[in-house]
């Protein structure tokens, strides 16, 4: 009997008006928040985000913000073959297509030359270590000067014709010029002056004379009799 009642009511036709009642305010509101999502995010539209590569930092801001991006610098390098100030690394990449206001991250190719640190050469390496080493900081290796002194062994450096010493800062691809020794240890002392400084020849220097040769007079011979010889 109580069964009976209960199938009554759940079959009762007020149930199911109102169960239906609950999936369609249900379904609308699913749609409605969709709908809403939608139109607040803009969703399918977007702003292509140009090509910036190689342009100058301040052209690229003129030109992102007129098309309601924002933009800003991240980080900066250095490429010798670009021009200073140009964008050479952009996110979002060219092309992509971003919201209204979007920040676009730029690194810029370095307005000055990066400087590096003069190695600890002078006294302590030999003038091919030296060579090795400086090349490796990108720095440009002259021929070398000459003073007296243990043979090819560093005695100083100069930068642009200034005397630098270890832990001085240069700018990258400075040309430096080593001080090394000739060969000639004879009674030398560490350290030297610019007045030392001998030309440095690629094939080495050749052996001159100092003393004129010895002229031989023609008085000091006495004459011989060729027909005796002949005999």
């Amino acid at each position: 009997m109580k069964a009976k009642k209960f199938f009554q009511k759940f079959a009762s036709r007020f149930l199911w008006l109102n169960l239906l009642g609950m999936v369609v305010v249900l379904v609308l509101l699913v749609f409605g928040l969709k709908w809403w999502l939608l139109k607040y995010t803009h969703h399918g539209e977007g702003i292509e985000v140009p090509d910036l590569y190689g342009v100058d930092y301040r052209d690229a801001m003129k030109t992102v913000e007129g098309i309601g991006l924002r933009i800003t610098i991240n980080d900066s390098t250095y490429i010798k073959d670009k021009p200073a100030g140009c964008i050479v690394v952009q996110s979002p990449d060219k092309g992509m297509k971003v919201k209204e206001g979007r920040m676009v991250y730029v690194t810029i190719n370095s307005l000055t030359i990066p400087r590096v640190a003069i190695p600890d050469l002078a006294g302590n390496s030999s003038y091919r270590q030296a060579v090795a080493r400086l090349q490796a900081l990108e720095l440009r290796v002259n021929p070398p000067k000459l003073i007296d002194g243990d043979k090819d062994w560093v005695y100083g450096m100069l930068c642009e014709g200034r005397e630098v010493h270890r832990g001085d800062m240069v700018a990258r691809e400075s040309q430096i010029t080593l001080i090394i020794g000739n060969g000639a240890t004879d009674d030398y002392e560490y350290g030297w002056d610019f007045d030392d400084l001998q030309p440095f020849e690629e094939d080495g220097a050749e052996h001159h004379a100092t003393e004129q040769d010895e002229q031989v007079e023609t008085d000091d011979f006495e004459p011989v009799d060729l027909n005796v010889i002949s005999e």
